[in-house]
């Protein structure tokens, strides 16, 4: 019998960083929280988190995968995928 390697599909992701103060991160699927001081972003790599100072979301887009954003960028960091499974709902009656 063949074994089937079952692929997911897994959007393009990057990170362009400019001088610490602009951010373009691309294959992102959710965000979970923001604030002035951290941004938390689900990939497909698993969970972005990014630290800063006055940080702002410039744009979002989970059609196309894009997030802009501006402040003053301290760090990125990957966590593994600790993305939650299923919706809204599932994450409310655990």
């Amino acid at each position: 019998m063949a074994v089937e390697d079952k692929k997911t599909t897994q959007t393009p992701h990057s990170l362009i960083l400019e001088n610490r103060k602009s951010l373009t991160a691309t294959g992102v699927s959710n965000v979970d929280s923001f604030d002035e001081q951290m941004v938390v972003a689900y990939t497909d790599l698993g969970e972005l988190v990014i630290k800063g100072s006055n940080l702002n979301i410039n744009s979002l887009s989970i059609e196309t995968g894009e997030l802009t954003l501006t402040g003053e960028i301290s760090s990125m960091t990957y966590n593994a995928d600790t993305r939650p499974s299923g919706g809204l709902l599932s994450r409310i009656f655990r």
